[in-house]
């Protein structure tokens, strides 16, 4: 049951206000709780992040079990009419990774609020502190993942000498290196290129994404192209899957998000590692 991606994904607070209190639109909160218990958007949801993840140690970013997944839409009230709109407090990571989820199940009507409660708040527009009850007529349901935005370990071990794949490393450059190691082995996998998602973050503007002409610098400085396939991945796939929805929101068509990340390819002496600080590239 695939639904058309909504466009664009990030969007700006000023373009939704008006969509608060309409009939199958459904805010998603996903900041820390005591951030909520303070203030959101009216009539959002609070989502606990960790519902996001499949939780098993070490690699605890994979996905969740297909009923795990189909509870998820039920807690949220989301059927096939939906439209959602996520956002949270730490640069839209976290509320990028319930868009990548539900694009892995095949529901794209999800876009992120561009810097999250930061400029939703900061900017004006109107917050309180009261719960929100669930309307769940109807929820929308999978019996299988759609695939088309998720690369499982196999596909990226698979893909590392494939010229048109790239992967794309979201960590910071000290974990690219090997120099910080948040597995049993530090480095990054063979042919990654990393870019930063900070990077991709402008903090004086309420953490919204940077403009578009200058990511796109960015990114061609680094050598991603828009005719290869781009695959994201960072520690445990929440900064990266920012990176996965930034580049779907720049028009990149061909991007999956691998969920197992280093968690599970630092973890896993059997998958061969590159070490080295060159950032466009391996050391």
């Amino acid at each position: 049951m695939e639904s058309q991606i909504t466009q664009p994904l990030f969007v700006e607070p000023d373009e939704i206000e008006t969509l608060l209190g309409q009939p199958n639109v459904i805010f998603v909160d996903l900041c820390k709780p005591e951030v909520f218990a303070q203030l959101h958007v009216p009539g959002a949801i609070h989502l606990e992040y960790g519902q996001l993840l499949g939780g098993v140690k070490p690699a605890v970013g994979l996905l969740p079990e297909l009923d795990q997944l189909n509870q998820l839409t039920a807690s949220l009230g989301i059927n096939q009419h939906s439209h959602v709109i996520a956002y949270d407090d730490e640069g839209s990571g976290r509320a990028a990774r319930l868009a990548w989820t539900l694009h892995v199940m095949g529901f794209n009507r999800i876009q992120v609020i561009n810097g999250g409660i930061h400029s939703w708040a900061n900017e004006g527009h109107p917050v309180n502190a009261e719960p929100t009850a669930v309307q769940t007529p109807e929820t929308f349901v999978i019996d299988a993942i759609e695939g088309s935005a998720l690369a499982v370990v196999d596909y990226v071990h698979d893909r590392l000498n494939d010229g048109d794949v790239q992967l794309f490393d979201s960590r910071t450059p000290e974990e690219y290196s090997g120099s910080k190691a948040f597995a049993l082995r530090g480095g990054h996998i063979p042919g990654a290129i990393n870019l930063n998602w900070l990077d991709t973050l402008d903090s004086d503007r309420n953490m919204r994404l940077k403009p578009a002409d200058e990511l796109e610098s960015i990114l061609d400085q680094r050598g991603f192209s828009r005719n290869k396939e781009v695959i994201t991945y960072c520690q445990t796939h929440h900064r990266s899957s920012h990176s996965y929805l930034m580049l779907k929101h720049l028009g990149f068509t061909r991007v999956r998000g691998y969920a197992g990340a280093w968690s599970q390819w630092g973890n896993d002496p059997s998958l061969p590692v590159a070490v080295g600080s060159t950032p466009g590239g391996d050391g």
